[in-house]
Order: structure tokens, then sequence, then C-alpha cells
């Protein structure tokens, strides 16, 4: 599909068709999750559609009209509770309050994409908002290599590329001498010593002020006085220092931002930073794969073998790690399984269809764990494992969605 348009503030729009919305029952997410794609599959006899744009980013979900001259509809991230698809019949769907009501009433909308690839693209998206909305709430839990540092020294002229010789007119300075000006005559002798120590820094004793002697002179026609604290090869030598130092530096934020977790990716790289939960520290992501949705999983280097790859998958029972094998033919073999793949996208295309040795199905839907189910910013988000006696505790008027 190529790469999805990227905006300056990495919003990402892709076209579908408008289906429709249906309400969704206060149950457990387990039975959420069937209840959503029992109603999706009525849905795919629909044949009122309206083409829409959907702008996705980190701040939420839009949807405009075709020509995206009318706004339609806008769902604040932390709104949205979860998104899914069923690429089978090529659709996509999130769930989410309607905006600015204030009741517990969550609402599936349901678009139809062009195919199957579209429909998982679009599921992508939106869960890729979800896990860099989590890493922006919660940078403690980034992985290292993904926070990048900003400059920490100062700017200065010397930073800018100014001279050394420039800091005494900047700042005004008088300039300290003790010595002849330049132009006058003195003996050999003076002149000598100037000659011999011009790589020491100068001494100076007493200020005095020199510039009208200097510009009777004719010496100084500049207008600016020289710096008294280096050398000419002395400040060659520190401005080079500078330079070399500063180049290193945009070089490291150049490629430290490069690794930072972004939504403009090719369908590829996106679907392997949702899997890998990219960007998220490995035990911050073992945390949240545990309040996902049954089936959800993550891909990872096996904790025993680092050159392997993991698949863990949420079950029934709890977390459930599988070795990802390298066959002599260059295969992939998940553990304690029969059948081979030729990538890890393939693998997965098929445990989502097929169950096979698997506890569950693979699941393409995943909860946004920073979902808050109050209009009010002000009050803390409540994660979808917490229990309904829990949150009676906060909130008499809240109705548990899981």
């Amino acid at each position: 599909m190529g790469e999805a348009p990227v905006r300056e503030d990495y919003t990402v729009t892709r076209s579908a068709e408008y289906v429709g919305s249906f309400a969704v029952d206060d149950c457990p997410l387990d039975e959420q999750i069937e209840q959503l794609y029992t109603q999706m599959q009525l849905f795919k006899t629909c044949r009122k559609r309206r083409p829409v744009s959907l702008k996705f980013s980190i701040k939420g979900v839009k949807m405009y009209n075709e020509d995206e001259t009318t706004l339609l509809m806008a769902h604040a991230l932390r709104r949205v509770s979860l998104s899914t698809a069923r690429p089978s019949d090529a659709q996509f769907a999130f769930v989410s309050h309607n905006p600015g009501s204030l009741d517990a009433q969550l609402y599936c909308h349901v678009f139809q994409a062009r195919h199957a690839r579209a429909a998982q693209f679009l599921n992508l998206l939106l869960c890729r908002c979800f896990q860099l909305s989590y890493i922006e709430k919660h940078p403690e839990e980034a992985q290292e290599e993904s926070v990048s540092s900003l400059p920490r020294r100062t700017p200065s002229l010397l930073n800018h590329g100014f001279p050394l010789s420039v800091s005494a007119l900047v700042s005004f300075r008088r300039a300290p001498f003790q010595g002849v000006l330049l132009g006058t005559k003195k003996s050999d002798k003076i002149s000598n010593d100037l000659h011999n120590g011009q790589d020491e820094a100068f001494q100076t004793s007493s200020p005095s002020l020199v510039r009208k002697k200097a510009m009777r002179t004719k010496a100084l026609c500049s207008g600016a006085y020289r710096s008294f604290t280096f050398t000419p090869i002395k400040q060659r030598s520190v401005q080079e220092q500078l330079s070399a130092s500063q180049e290193k530096e945009q070089t490291k934020i150049s490629v430290q931002r490069s690794r930072m977790p972004s939504l403009a990716e090719t369908e590829e790289a996106l679907a392997q930073a949702v899997w890998c939960w990219a960007g998220i520290a490995t035990d911050s992501s073992y945390s949240l794969l545990a309040d996902d949705v049954l089936g959800s999983y993550l891909i990872c280097p096996h904790p025993k073998k680092p050159k392997c790859s993991s698949l863990t998958i949420r079950c029934p029972s709890g977390l459930i790690t599988y070795l990802v094998a390298n066959t002599r033919k260059g295969k992939f073999l998940l553990e304690k399984c029969k059948t081979e793949f030729s990538s890890i996208a393939e693998l997965i295309d098929y445990y989502t269809e097929t169950q096979d040795e698997l506890p569950c199905l693979l699941s393409c839907a995943r909860v946004n764990h920073c979902y808050e189910w109050e209009e009010n910013t002000s009050r803390q988000a409540v994660k979808p494992n917490k229990s309904l006696h829990e949150t009676k505790r906060r909130s008499t008027h809240r109705k548990d969605w899981v």
C-alpha cells in the first residue's frame, strides 16, 4: 500500500466508507469483542455507505466527508476504548463514547475498506496511535533507545559560528592593554618579544581606554576590539573543536530522532511496530498485554534464546510464550506446531484465521490503555482491567465496560 500520507502534525489520512454505528452492551471485554464481531457481520450486507476520509493522530480520530471539507465526527483518543478489524470482510471498527457525552454508553463505528489489507492498515494505524499515546503519557516506561535527549549546551556566539574576536565588541568590554600599539615605533627588542609570544596569552595588568588612540593612529580600523584571551592559533584550534563537537552532537540527535516511534511508516513497518509494541519497554509490554483482549500478542526476542523470536499470546489461562524457530530452509515455525511459514507476517495471518495447536485465535483487536471513560480530563484514567467493585469506589456513575 506504500507509505501513508503524513503531515507535519503526524496526521495520517486514509479513505474508507462509513457503514454505521451501534450501541455496545455493558459486559466483560472478551464478551464484548464477540458481540462486536457478530454485529459487524450484520453490517456486511448494508448497502447504504458514505465515502469518508479518516484522519489518525495521537490526539484522536476525525472523520471528514470525501472532499475533506466537512467534519462529520471527531473522537479524542482517550475516549476511544479499542480498535479492531475483520480482514475477511474488509471491515474496520473502533469503540468510543459520543463526543461531549457524560454517560457510560459506548458505540461501535464500522467502516468498509477497499480490501482486506486496507482494513488491516486502518486498524494498525489506530493501534499504533494507542501505543504512541501511552509512550507520551508514560515516558518512564519507554525503551532507552527511543528516548531522545536535547542538546544541553547553552547557545552562545561561539555555537553560532561567530569568531572569538567578536566577543569583546558584543560585550562592550574595555580592552586591558600593556605594551605598544601597532604602527608605533619602538625598539626591535619589544617587537621581537611580541612576535615570539604570539602563542601565549597576552599579559595584562591594568585596564585603559585605547580605542581613541587606536583610531587616531589608524591601528584599529574595524571598530572592534580583539580578544585578549586567545591568540589567533589558539582561537582557530578552539573554533575547530567547537565545530567538530557540534557536528557530532547534531549527528547523534538525528540518529536518536530517527529511532523515535512514529506514525509515519510503511504498512510492513507499521505492522511490525504494533506487533512488537515498539518504543515500550519489554516488561511494560508484558504487563499491558495481560490486560488486553483475548488473543492479543507480542513479538519480541525469546527470553532464553535472544537470537530467536518469541510469540507471547494472552490466552484464557494467562500469557503463554512460544518460540519462533528458524528451519534450515529459512522458514519460520512455531514451537510445538507443524506448519511452516516464509515470513512472520504470513505466520500471524494464518493463526488469525486458524487456531490449530494454539489455545485461541490471534486477535487483531487492541485495547487503548490510556482510555478514559469520563469526559472530564482532570480525572485519572481507569485501566480496562479494573473490576466493577473497585471502580465503584471512585464513582457511582460508571458502568464497567470490561
